[in-house]
């Protein structure tokens, strides 16, 4: 089957999420540092990351076509919850954000090798109080490993979240909103029909 773009990143989340759009597209993953650099904004730092996700598999591919680049991120008080390391930090994760409000920023970019563009999604989440007792419980699912904020809305995670402002697949891992609007920008076909398109 061929392809009109290049996702870079193995997201599952951001797979299913390109599929539901109807966009023909193929994976390949991006290996890039992902460490904070000293005093450098959450905005900037998925920002900084999405974009260099994008730039790196566009010159591995050497490809035509656009490729698109995403990351998201846990913010509270200004402090950014990535992806937990192991189940000891996403309980120590999970129970910072117990009973609280926190940001889900996702940023997403393209680039076609020549000019790159980006969209920005932020969004509110509230948590209900957590038990350390479904802390751990959710933990020992193993589902908080590798989720930024060491939780999956779309899974087990839901139990925790009492309500939510915003992009409900930003929250995920990729808003459609912004995503439609930059593969417009690149002149990238998405299919209205149902079940229509997937990865090649």
């Amino acid at each position: 089957m061929d392809f009109d773009l290049i996702l870079a990143s193995s997201s599952p989340r951001r797979k299913d999420i390109l599929h539901q759009m109807g966009v023909r597209y193929s994976a390949e993953p991006a290996e890039i540092n992902e460490d904070l650099i000293a005093f450098e904004k959450p905005i900037d730092y998925v920002s900084r990351l999405a974009s260099e996700k994008a730039i790196y598999v566009q010159k591995l591919t050497k490809s035509v076509k656009p490729v698109l680049g995403a990351d998201t991120i846990v913010v509270l008080g200004g402090k950014i919850f990535g992806k937990p390391k192991d189940l000891e930090g996403a309980q120590k994760t999970l129970m910072s954000l117990s009973g609280k409000l926190h940001e889900v920023i996702t940023a997403v970019s393209i680039t076609d090798g020549h000019n790159l563009m980006q969209g920005l999604s932020v969004s509110e989440v509230i948590f209900d109080v957590i038990t350390l007792r479904d802390c751990k419980k959710y933990c020992d699912s193993g589902e908080p490993l590798g989720k930024a904020g060491a939780y999956a809305i779309q899974g087990k995670g839901a139990f925790f979240v009492k309500k939510i402002l915003g992009s409900y697949s930003g929250i995920v891992g990729l808003p459609i909103d912004v995503t439609y609007k930059l593969l417009q920008l690149y002149e990238v076909p998405v299919s209205w029909a149902v079940n229509n398109s997937g990865a090649v």
